[in-house]
Protein backbone atom coordinates (compact mmCIF):
# COMPACT_ATOMS: atom_id res chain seq x y z
CA UNK A 1 0.00 0.00 0.00
CA UNK A 2 1.21 3.46 -0.92
CA UNK A 3 2.66 5.68 1.79
CA UNK A 4 1.13 9.13 1.50
CA UNK A 5 2.85 10.70 4.50
CA UNK A 6 5.04 9.84 7.67
CA UNK A 7 5.62 12.41 10.26
CA UNK A 8 6.97 11.73 14.00
CA UNK A 9 6.72 7.86 13.16
CA UNK A 10 3.15 7.90 12.19
CA UNK A 11 2.89 6.39 8.88
CA UNK A 12 -0.25 7.39 6.63
CA UNK A 13 -1.60 4.86 3.43
CA UNK A 14 -3.66 4.96 1.31
CA UNK A 15 -5.47 2.67 -1.36
CA UNK A 16 -6.17 4.51 -4.75
CA UNK A 17 -10.11 3.00 -5.25
CA UNK A 18 -10.26 1.07 -2.32
CA UNK A 19 -13.59 -0.14 -0.50
CA UNK A 20 -16.11 2.55 0.50
CA UNK A 21 -16.52 4.61 2.91
CA UNK A 22 -13.31 6.84 2.10
CA UNK A 23 -10.56 6.00 4.62
CA UNK A 24 -6.92 6.10 5.14
CA UNK A 25 -5.26 3.22 6.76
CA UNK A 26 -2.67 4.82 10.17
CA UNK A 27 0.71 2.56 11.36
CA UNK A 28 2.08 4.04 14.76
CA UNK A 29 4.53 1.68 16.77
CA UNK A 30 3.17 -1.51 15.68
CA UNK A 31 -0.29 -0.52 16.17
CA UNK A 32 -2.74 0.04 13.25
CA UNK A 33 -6.29 1.62 12.68
CA UNK A 34 -7.93 3.27 10.01
CA UNK A 35 -10.17 6.39 10.12
CA UNK A 36 -12.38 8.26 7.77
CA UNK A 37 -11.56 11.59 6.03
CA UNK A 38 -14.10 13.27 8.62
CA UNK A 39 -11.78 11.97 11.40
CA UNK A 40 -13.02 9.33 12.81
CA UNK A 41 -11.94 6.12 13.52
CA UNK A 42 -13.41 3.52 11.60
CA UNK A 43 -11.21 0.26 12.89
CA UNK A 44 -8.34 -1.08 14.63
CA UNK A 45 -6.01 0.94 17.58
CA UNK A 46 -3.89 3.76 17.75
CA UNK A 47 -3.62 3.88 21.48
CA UNK A 48 -1.41 7.16 21.95
CA UNK A 49 -3.91 10.05 22.16
CA UNK A 50 -1.21 12.15 20.75
CA UNK A 51 -0.83 9.94 17.94
CA UNK A 52 -4.84 10.19 17.36
CA UNK A 53 -4.51 13.84 17.60
CA UNK A 54 -1.82 14.42 15.51
CA UNK A 55 -3.32 12.21 12.47
CA UNK A 56 -6.35 14.49 12.87
CA UNK A 57 -4.90 17.54 12.66
CA UNK A 58 -2.71 16.24 9.62
CA UNK A 59 -6.35 15.67 8.25
CA UNK A 60 -7.04 19.07 8.25
CA UNK A 61 -3.78 20.50 7.09
CA UNK A 62 -3.75 18.09 4.03
CA UNK A 63 -7.40 19.90 2.77
CA UNK A 64 -9.64 16.98 3.94
CA UNK A 65 -11.86 18.65 6.74
CA UNK A 66 -15.29 18.61 6.80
Amino acid sequence: MPIISTFFGIIIRMYFGDHNPPHFHVEFQGEKATFTFDGHLRSGNISSATARKLVRDWRVVTGSSS
